[in-house]
């Protein structure tokens, strides 16, 4: 058992009990930085002992997690990434002492894969079966691949700004993607608006306490491989701030058990178009102004940083440190040379972070003599194009430029949205009824409807993409209806999802009392035309789409 003993409040000091999955608000000071403290003697006596029988991922450092049992769940591990000494880019630089933290090697290649492993589990202990993220890019291919392995749906939502491999391999993992033509503050919006709508949990991102503590095993695995030494530095671009934010919590909880000597000075670096912390650094300011992202490099564009700045300019007062902007340009520049120097393929984001680090050293802030890690945040991974269709993403239109959107735009945006949204499947082994229904379902509202042929396939897609409503035939090769709603029934992923059969022959009493309960409607072909047929599938929807409590 590793739930933390209770939340300590890192302004005022009130300690409060902790509450998965409920967002971190001091209960004395309505501050949203609240630390979980956990039994570090205990932990501090078996890292002692050289964590016997630990895996070699982040559930190796479990006991300072606020989770109970994560490695029982069989998700994906995350963590356990190398640490390599730069053998020629760093040396070029006339630095002989730099650690490149590598965190391409995770189940999608970034270092976000350890804040989905840590969500993830965190939401599979309390039984969560859908949920909402907004992200730039590598949180929600992250969160996607873990949501997979966990059996959660999850809704992400990405401004379509971001590489469409990105989104793509999101989808690929089976997401909901929605793709927002605005920026990524304005994603954030309608997505936590949207989580709101359907009662969905939504991820938090820096003020969720599993997210951000999954972040801080970067910090012991650092210390760990160094032989329970500190870096002098540790460096990493940002754009929201919470992978450092969680990494100095680990440094921090280090230092206070003894094992390490000092806490590292910490390199913030900011793309110079989308840079609010590095400005508000530079005029002496503990508070970041918003700018309006003007940088190719999307996964950096979080204009509205808001308090995760003040907590990481704190940082830098107690521990020393700098923030530092670099163009677009000195970053392509660096991540030439790291593929050329140390064979390194990787994101323009880590890209970012290498020629800060090169800024750093060249002015002198880094001496030579200093030991640095650097965090190889990602690689970027294109997906397959072509396994995905032409229904993979849902477009929703905020504004044509990085402008913020009016109330009645994002009002009408998230209507239609519920609109797009929501996903019925058609299972008849009649291809031409399909057809027909499927025309004037999309002629009535903008639904995506999705046909298999017969209820094998149906079984397969409704459970990996978890419509809204499924139309059913009950006469069918293979498994018929009544089988196919029986198996619906007995998988807790799809047991909830509205069924409506229609049936080509009259129903008996005994085939109506064998689908009584597990149905919401039967209908016989041809007892209404097909238009009324239509209107009666929409009254179905739209009546179960109704808010009857949070999804758990």
């Amino acid at each position: 058992m590793a739930t933390p003993k209770h939340l300590e409040c890192n302004l005022c000091g009130n300690q409060q009990p902790y509450e998965p999955l409920v967002p971190a608000v001091c209960k004395k000071c309505d501050s949203q930085w609240l630390e979980a403290r956990y039994d570090y003697n205990a932990f501090k006596r078996d890292i002692l002992r050289g964590l016997p029988n630990r895996p070699s991922n982040m559930w190796r450092y479990q006991d300072v997690l606020p989770l109970n049992d994560p490695a029982s769940l069989d998700l994906y591990p995350a963590g356990g990434t190398p640490l390599w000494l730069s053998q020629r880019f760093a040396p070029d630089l006339g630095h002989d002492s730099v650690y490149i933290k590598d965190e391409r090697y995770g189940p999608t290649s970034s270092f976000k894969d350890r804040q989905a492993a840590g969500a993830v589990a965190a939401m599979s202990e309390k039984g969560v079966k859908e949920a909402v993220i907004a992200s730039t890019g590598n949180a929600a291919v992250a969160y996607a691949a873990a949501c997979a392995r966990a059996g959660i749906k999850l809704w992400v939502f990405m401004t379509s700004l971001v590489p469409q491999e990105k989104l793509r391999e999101a989808a690929l993992f089976g997401a909901e993607v929605i793709r927002v033509s605005g920026n990524y503050d304005q994603t954030k919006q309608i997505a936590a608006q949207f989580a709101q709508r359907r009662q969905l949990l939504l991820d938090r991102g820096a003020t969720s306490i599993p997210a951000r503590e999954a972040m801080k095993t970067i910090a012991y695995e650092i210390v760990e491989q160094l032989n329970w030494h500190a870096p002098d530095w540790y460096i990493q671009a940002v754009s929201g701030g919470l992978g450092p934010l969680g990494v100095y919590q680990g440094f921090k909880e280090l230092f206070n058990m003894g094992l390490i000597d000092r806490i590292p000075k910490l390199g913030i670096i900011q793309a110079e178009g989308c840079a609010p912390m590095v400005n508000a650094f530079k005029a002496g300011k503990d508070s970041a102004e918003v700018v309006i992202p003007e940088t190719s490099i999307i996964i950096l564009s979080t204009g509205d940083p808001g308090k995760a700045y003040s907590y990481l300019w704190n940082l830098t007062q107690q521990f020393g440190g700098v923030m530092e902007s670099v163009t677009d340009a000195e970053a392509f520049s660096a991540m030439r040379a790291l593929a050329k120097s140390e064979g390194m393929a990787v994101e323009p984001a880590t890209a970012v972070a290498f020629a800060g680090l090169e800024k750093l050293i060249r002015n002198g802030a880094i001496k030579a003599d200093e030991k640095v890690v650097v965090n190889c945040t990602g690689h970027t991974f294109p997906v397959e194009k072509h396994v995905l269709g032409d229904q993979w993403a849902v477009d929703v239109h905020l504004s044509k430029d990085q402008s913020p959107a009016p109330r009645e735009g994002l009002q009408a945006a998230l209507e239609n949205l519920d609109e797009k949204t929501t996903t019925v499947l058609l299972v008849d082994d009649n291809a031409d009824d399909a057809l027909l229904i499927r025309r004037l379902l999309e002629g009535h509202k903008a639904y995506r409807v999705y046909h298999a042929k017969d209820g094998w396939e149906g079984l397969a897609m409704a459970r990996q993409k978890l419509p809204d409503l499924i139309v059913s035939d009950l006469t069918m090769p293979g498994i018929d209806g009544f089988g196919f709603v029986e198996e619906l029934k007995l998988d807790p992923r799809t047991k909830d999802i509205p069924v409506v059969v229609v049936s080509a022959k009259d129903i008996t009493t005994e085939e109506r009392k064998r689908l009584n309960g597990h149905i919401q409607a039967v209908y016989q072909k041809g007892s209404l035309s097909t238009k009324k047929f239509v209107d009666q599938v929409i009254h179905v929807i739209e009546e179960s789409s109704e808010p009857t409590g949070e999804k758990t």
